[in-house]
């Protein structure tokens, strides 16, 4: 028969255009997939056991299991919602009976699911048997220490509960018969948890690293054993494994996991006769981690690629770009005028984190970079009608467009809106306010800037508002001052941490020439009195890319510049209009 293929046989692939957009879930929620994604990559991570508790004078507190480790590939389908179970940690083994400590809880993706690490066994203060048993789980919990006549309670838990292949997790270490009567480490993602000694508890198992978020982090780390160390008999506790495990207690509870690791509690440690109950650590909480794929693996026919692209699941060669876009900055207002809005400030990453939006996908090729010129001042030869400051002109790369800072007004006159609105003037007409313009014109989340400063109405000298900024509203005018400009903010994409986007100062009558902002910082002009003095002009914006190692930047004209960074990353600076080439 005939084939649609062009008669290539064999196990059917799958082309996915997910844009490599990373999700990660610290508590349980949704993702929407992008239209084009047809395979994750997703690591679950469950939480970890808590670590043994111990009644008073006696043993030490076995190591929580570290939460299931998981990190696979899977089918979805795209622009579909999906939803992500983040695990909690097991509690802390307590000091009563039963001691042993809480079983984490599962952490589920779709049709993945990572089993919560098991408790360190523990103690049972009222006897006749003073141990209680570890937990198994995605990595099982360490036995406590005790007696000889105690030893089958004191062995680590079974890991990868239930099984998976490739393994979730190892087993937890055993409990010593000791002097010190030490706990084991429970086990971690990538080794099992150490046995106790007779000086020490046994360290947490190693976790597992990933670099599925673009940076290496370990997770699910088992937690180390306590010990009951008593002089002349000292000891050592069990460290918490890599990836989040707690320590063990020595005369001291057990430290809790770290959160969102999935790491193991610490046992606890009462410290010898006499000595009061410790509980062991409470279990790190877990993670689930989504990457939509970008691939197209395998032998394909012209006409399965032709699909695929009518589709939207054919790959685009291009890479996850961070970015930062300043606009130019609003010119001051003259006669008492208010200083200039800021330009809107849009960034990825590398300034204020309420601030940061998502990375963007950009393709292989040519890009057009716009950057906006700063607003004139009033007062000048090309001062805008009724002494008003111009509004700054909008920066943009690719979709992100950020606004053009908003004029600052004359006197009796409210400011522009912008990126970052305008200072509202002084009013030497009487009592009373002008209202600073509005910020944020683009209405982004985050927000590209806020609100300027109002002018104020009474004397001695009628000050004017200050223009917004990217990290405040402009300060309102009062009757001895013009208000300052919104704060600035920094953000070291280039390498080196810079501020950008401050509102202009608003003026107060008989002030004299206002202040222009810096070129490719998008600050406001400051406000000029009297009329025609000049008020500043508005600083020029600038656009800056970031991308990863693998890229390759062009940049034309030659004003603008293309630099790597010690690690290897590429900058590409743009400090007036051109074209960015990505390869």
């Amino acid at each position: 028969m005939a084939r649609t293929n062009g008669g290539i046989i064999g196990k059917t692939n799958k082309t996915s255009f997910g844009k490599c957009t990373v999700t990660s879930f610290t508590s349980s929620c949704s993702v929407t997939t992008q239209p084009g994604t047809r395979v994750v990559q997703t690591l679950v991570v469950a939480g970890g056991g808590g670590g043994g508790g111990e009644g008073p004078n006696f043993y030490g507190g076995g190591g929580g299991g570290a939460g299931g480790y998981r990190e696979l590939e899977i089918p979805v389908s795209g622009n579909t919602t999906y939803c992500a179970t983040v695990g909690g940690g097991g509690t802390a083994g307590p000091t009563s009976n039963p001691g042993t400590g809480g079983t984490g809880s599962n952490s589920v993706f779709e049709t993945v699911t990572s089993a919560g690490g098991g408790g360190g066994g523990g103690t049972n203060p009222g006897g006749p048997v003073y141990n209680t048993v570890a937990t198994s789980g995605g990595s099982g919990g360490g036995g406590s220490g005790g007696n000889a006549p105690n030893a089958p309670l004191l062995v680590g838990a079974s890991g990868n509960t239930p099984p998976v292949s490739p393994p979730q997790g190892n087993d937890g270490g055993d409990g010593a018969q000791s002097t010190n009567q030490s706990g084991g480490g429970g086990g971690g993602a990538s080794a099992v948890g150490n046995d106790a000694t007779n000086t020490a508890g046994g360290a947490g198992g190693a976790g597992t690293a990933s670099s599925i978020t673009g940076s290496s982090t370990t997770y699910a780390g088992g937690g180390g054993g306590g010990i009951n160390s008593v002089p002349p008999s000292p000891g050592t506790p069990g460290a918490g494994g890599s990836g989040g495990g707690g320590a063990g207690g020595n005369n001291s509870a057990g430290t809790a996991g770290t959160s969102n690791t999935g790491g193991g509690g610490g046992g606890g440690s009462p410290g010898g006769s006499g000595s009061p109950a410790r509980a062991g650590g409470a279990g790190g909480s877990g993670i689930v981690v989504v990457k939509e794929l970008s691939k197209a693996s395998g032998v394909w026919s012209l006409q399965s690629q032709l699909a695929a692209k009518q589709q939207g699941t054919w790959p685009e060669f291009g890479y996850n770009l961070d970015y930062l876009v300043v606009a130019g900055g609003g010119g001051g207002g003259t006669d008492g005028g208010g200083g200039g809005g800021a330009g809107g400030y849009r960034a990825s990453g590398y300034g204020p984190s309420p601030l940061q939006a998502n990375n963007i996908f950009i393709s292989a090729g040519d890009h057009t970079i716009t950057i906006g010129a700063g607003g004139a001042g009033a007062g000048g030869p090309s001062s805008p009608a009724g002494d008003y400051g111009a509004n700054g002109n909008d920066s943009s790369f690719d979709s992100i467009t950020s606004t053009g800072g908003g004029g600052g007004a004359r006197q009796t006159e409210q400011g522009l809106p912008g990126g970052s609105g305008g200072g509202g003037g002084g009013n030497s007409g009487g009592p009373g306010c002008r209202a600073g313009g509005s910020g944020n014109a683009g209405g982004f989340s985050p927000p590209e800037g806020n609100d300027g400063g109002d002018g104020f109405g009474g004397p001695p000298n009628y000050g004017a508002g200050g223009g917004g900024g990217a990290g405040g509203a402009g300060t309102n005018g009062t009757g001895p001052a013009g208000g300052p400009g919104g704060s600035t903010v920094p953000n070291a994409i280039t390498g080196c941490a810079t501020n950008y986007a401050g509102g202009g100062t608003g003026a107060i009558f008989n002030a004299g020439p206002g202040t222009s902002g810096g070129a490719n910082t998008g600050t406001g002009g400051d406000g000029g009195s009297p009329n025609p003095a000049n008020a500043g002009s508005g600083g020029s914006g600038i656009v800056v890319i970031r991308g990863p190692s693998a890229a390759t930047f062009a940049v034309s004209p030659c004003t603008n510049t293309s630099t790597t960074t010690p690690g290897g990353c590429k900058v590409a600076t743009f400090t007036v209009t051109g074209t960015l080439t990505v390869s």
